[in-house]
């Protein structure tokens, strides 16, 4: 068995329990200068990764993660995911909004204590997030029509 299975099982468990309480455990999870990317941003060390999840539970209503998918092959891993969420709403309208979902994939390295010192999150946010917005999304999809033809 890869010595770093259980590392990521554990991880994984995190991800898919992951609220605004669970964020001081991160540490347990991340090497002190891991790096983590997304298409939004770009941070080193694990208070800069921690704000990111923090900035994302201020800005949306019930997000969590959902491991759909899970590959270990020596210090590296791979888990597909979806990221469940809602918009939070501004008061528009007295019906929740809608189940977002985002499909996406991680790629992750390893230390030898199978903390993650490389975070790299792959999502097409033109399809998954821009496309979804009231305004913007109207003119995403007729900019894929156009580039279609």
């Amino acid at each position: 068995m890869n010595p770093h299975q259980s590392a990521v099982a554990e991880l994984v468990q995190f991800y898919q329990q992951l609220s605004p309480a669970s964020l001081a455990q991160l540490g347990r999870h991340y090497a002190p200068d891991a790096r983590f990317k997304d298409p939004f941003h770009e941070v080193q060390g694990v208070p800069a990764i921690e704000a990111i999840f923090r900035h994302m539970f201020a800005r949306l209503q019930q997000p969590r993660f959902v491991v759909t998918e899970c590959v270990v092959q020596g210090d590296q891993a791979f888990l597909l995911w979806d990221f469940e969420f809602r918009f939070a709403s501004r008061g528009r309208s007295a019906s929740a909004p809608a189940v977002q979902t985002i499909r996406g994939c991680s790629h992750l390295r390893l230390d030898s204590a199978g903390r993650v010192l490389l975070h790299r999150d792959y999502w097409d946010a033109a399809e998954e997030l821009y496309a979804k917005l009231p305004v913007l999304g109207g003119f995403m999809r007729w900019l894929q029509r156009r580039s279609a033809a």
